[in-house]
């Protein structure tokens, strides 16, 4: 079968989709990536033909304050609306032609798309095609009992939270997404499909995919009172690793703790957020301290601190790291979230920004983690949750447990017999 994938050109939608579209390629699919340029290079290494973004603008980590400098000024929920309808609402028309158009060189049996694209619906209806959306980030589709997005919130416990939540519902929905809903509903209308008005954004997606390959699991999800038979949780949806590609990483002898850092790969350029108060909160500890600088500013940072129990580099190969790592502090990523759970690694999180809170609060919700609800913590907040993490084994055996969620299957074979099952009932 001819299946074509299709991502943002952002490492984070981008490289968790790699797994399944290799093990789909092992299985003998015709499988070519709709993506921009930048991923010219891992694509040939992976020998999957790339058909480059034409009419769509190649919003890419590096490149969003270029194409947007008034982006830059805008933080909370100003940024997370702006974000909405130019980083991802503005495209569609762009994403649905170039599809169209592509046809005409790779005929399509089956669309696997990221959920950031939405272009769920007029691929399935226009062109008549089965559409398998990927969701990379936390299950975005809205649920009585599910917070509202991008506030950082649990599930309420008693009328007050819960009418507190309500509001900030309407604020997320119509106010702060009302540009990107807008938009969205006037590119769709064009093509001349109604989008139901009831629910929120982000929900059109999960209701005209044939299927929904959701990352995580079901314990890294808050309880909900209606269960979409077409999600399938498979787990860590990790970037494809040829066997055998494991290296040992060499650390220094003599410590019996390791703690692990990153601010991740988009929102690290100020690392005053998180990197720097989290080394100076545990430059002094009894630990070998790794910090992942994800390229920015490493050269500095060895030089400002040059103890022989801190390690930074630029990159830090993660899966091979935590299998001896005691504690994990991060931003939030959910990439990052799910593999340090996956080798049961419990963790503590900080982060907005990004949709970050909403996975922090997750992982506070599931108990594998303290979550320090803020985008800059100080040194001392910080090495209090180290330490805490480390002085009660409820943390530790709560990560554990979560691990054997992440173990009962393989999360890229999961996802692949989900695509192959739409195929067949197509």
């Amino acid at each position: 079968m001819n299946i074509l994938f299709a991502s943002q050109a952002i490492d984070g939608h981008f490289n968790p989709m790699t797994g399944v579209a290799m093990r789909l390629k092992e299985r003998g699919h015709d499988v070519r990536w709709y993506t921009g340029p930048v991923f010219t290079g891992k694509l040939k290494g992976l020998g999957i033909p790339l058909i480059p973004f034409k009419r769509a603008i190649e919003h890419r980590a590096d490149n969003l304050f270029e194409l947007y400098p008034e982006r830059a000024r805008l933080k909370g929920p100003r940024a997370i609306g702006f974000d909405g309808e130019k980083i991802f609402a503005s495209n569609i028309s762009n994403f649905f032609e170039d599809i169209r158009d592509l046809q005409q060189e790779f005929p399509f049996d089956a669309l696997v798309v990221d959920s950031s694209m939405f272009v769920q619906r007029l691929v399935s209806h226009l062109l008549g095609k089965p559409v398998v959306n990927v969701a990379v980030i936390p299950n975005m589709e809205s649920d009585p009992l599910v917070p509202p997005l991008f506030f950082g919130f649990r599930p309420p416990r008693n009328p007050a939270g819960k009418a507190l939540q309500t509001v900030a519902g309407q604020l997320s929905d119509k106010i702060i997404l009302r540009p990107a809903h807008q938009s969205y509903r006037r590119q769709h209308t064009f093509y001349g499909q109604d989008v139901p008005k009831r629910g929120r954004l982000t929900d059109d997606a999960y209701r005209c995919s044939d299927a929904v390959i959701q990352a995580g699991t079901q314990s890294l999800d808050f309880p909900r009172r209606n269960t979409n038979p077409k999600v399938h949780y498979v787990g860590a949806l990790l970037p494809y690793r040829r066997p055998g590609a494991d290296v040992a990483e060499e650390l220094p002898p003599g410590y019996s703790t390791t703690i692990v850092v990153t601010q991740g790969t988009v929102d690290n350029a100020d690392q005053d957020k998180l990197i720097i108060p989290a080394l100076e909160a545990l430059q002094d500890m009894d630990a070998l301290v790794i910090v992942a600088t994800g390229g920015r500013g490493t050269a500095e940072l060895n030089r400002r601190y040059p103890q022989p129990n801190i390690l930074i580099r630029d990159y830090v190969d993660f899966a091979a790291v935590f299998e001896s790592t005691d504690v994990f502090v991060t931003n939030g990523g959910f990439g990052g979230v799910q593999l340090a759970l996956s080798k049961g690694v419990p963790l503590v999180v900080s982060g907005i920004n990004e949709g970050k809170s909403d996975v922090n609060a997750r992982v506070e919700y599931a108990g594998a983690g303290i979550n320090l609800r803020t985008e800059a913590p100080s040194p001392e907040k910080i090495r209090r949750a180290v330490h805490s993490i480390l002085a009660e084994p409820g943390w530790k055996e709560r990560a554990q447990q979560m691990r054997q969620d992440f173990a009962r299957q393989d999360p890229a074979e999961a996802a692949a017999d989900v695509v192959e099952r739409v195929l067949a009932s197509r």
